[in-house]
């Protein structure tokens, strides 16, 4: 199994949700963070408001998959986050030792 973190625009959430659920991806975590890349000192445009900031708004999501699937959630994150321009963000794999589903005990693939 694998635990996929995405840290990716706030605006491309919905997009990257829905394509997700559109290739089996049945949860997710979604946390607003903020934080700073290379990107840092630059000036952004947020919601139609242009800033200079080193902490900008992201969107962090954490996503448990089999290894299976995994290459397939990677990919399309990163295609669909994309805007091939400066903080679109990065994704970072890890294994996962793990999975229990609390109310039923289901552990491993089956849990997920």
């Amino acid at each position: 199994m694998k635990f996929i973190i995405a840290i990716i625009k706030p605006f491309k959430l919905d997009e990257v949700r829905e394509a997700l659920s559109g290739i089996g991806v049945a949860g997710m975590t979604v946390s607003e963070v903020k934080g700073f890349g290379r990107q840092k000192g630059q000036t952004e445009i947020y919601r139609g408001a242009e800033y200079s900031t080193n902490m900008l708004p992201k969107v962090k999501l954490e996503i448990a998959a089999t290894d299976a699937v995994a290459p397939q959630v990677v990919e399309t994150i990163q295609q669909v986050a994309s805007t091939e321009s400066i903080g679109d963000g990065k994704i970072f794999v890890l294994d996962l030792a793990s999975t229990t589903r609390i109310r039923t005990g289901e552990t491993g693939d089956t849990a997920l």
